[in-house]
């Protein structure tokens, strides 16, 4: 671990997280699931809200692509998403779904207001972010997708949208 300069579990629980928290939206794999807490953990993300009937830890599933990441990355389930967006409202946060919709801000375009913290939804597998989620955000941003396919596994959008994003802090 010391040649790899990586983060014990009791490091990462200490060290100053970059202000992102994910909202999961309805996600069905518990694969991409485990994908996201990895993710999460590598950019030293705040937190993930697991909502709706996206799958929660422990879980054999999860934990395959997770490879411990559900014990250093802070996690809640909620069922209700709506619940879960009022109360980030409320903390002040400002929330961004990732998503192709009418007028969404392209991610490379997209500036970060370092100032709040930010909560970024990511959607269902197959039908996306929800509308009611969608009525809470104070905006969407889409990734530019220049081939023959319209959309990204989860796992990979996430990937992208917080390497963008935590470049600010770096």
């Amino acid at each position: 671990m010391t040649e790899l300069q990586r983060k014990t579990v009791a490091d990462f629980k200490h060290s100053e997280k970059i202000p992102l928290t994910i909202v999961l939206d309805d996600v069905r794999s518990m694969h991409n699931v485990g994908s996201v807490f990895r993710t999460a953990d590598s950019f030293l993300i705040e937190k993930i809200y697991l909502c709706g009937y996206t799958p929660t830890p422990p879980h054999r599933d999860i934990h395959k692509t997770a490879l411990g990441a559900t014990e250093t990355v802070h996690w809640q389930h909620e069922s209700d998403i709506t619940h879960c967006l009022q109360h980030l409202k409320q903390e002040g946060y400002a929330i961004y779904a990732i998503e192709q919709v009418h007028h969404s801000i392209m991610l490379q375009d997209f500036t970060l207001d370092k100032t709040i913290k930010t909560a970024l939804i990511f959607g269902n597998e197959v039908q996306g972010v929800s509308k009611e989620a969608l009525a809470f955000c104070d905006g969407t941003i889409e990734i530019p997708q220049l081939g023959s396919k319209h959309s990204l596994n989860i796992s990979v959008s996430v990937g992208i949208v917080l390497w963008q994003l935590a470049k600010e802090y770096l």
